[in-house]
């Protein structure tokens, strides 16, 4: 089966569920640190990140398994993950329902 973009973008997603903060017990898509997912025509993968803060000591691993994974999709040609602050992140990216399993509500 060929992989479209919209496949590739839901199967991204999947693996980015399996990324975890060690800090937060919260995969980094749900947390709120994907900022997007661009996918070109010959399916190059383009993900902007932030992190909970700019000195996260495992910022390193968590980019590292992003990558790791999201290269590992069927139809994925290369992976790039660009790193942000802007906007910094908060809490308030934490979807309501993960904040209530969190008890943050």
């Amino acid at each position: 089966m060929t992989p479209t973009k919209e496949t590739l973008h839901d199967a991204v997603i999947n693996c980015l569920r399996n990324v975890y903060d060690p800090e937060i017990p919260v995969n980094i898509y749900d947390l709120g640190l994907i900022y997007g997912i661009d996918i070109s025509d010959d399916f190059k993968v383009h993900i902007t990140m932030t992190l909970t803060a700019p000195d996260c000591p495992e910022a390193e691993n968590m980019v590292w398994q992003a990558r790791d994974f999201v290269s590992h999709i069927e139809g994925v040609t290369d992976v790039d993950i660009e790193i942000t602050f802007d906007p910094p992140w908060d809490f308030e990216r934490i979807p309501d329902n993960i904040k209530l399993e969190l008890g943050f509500m």
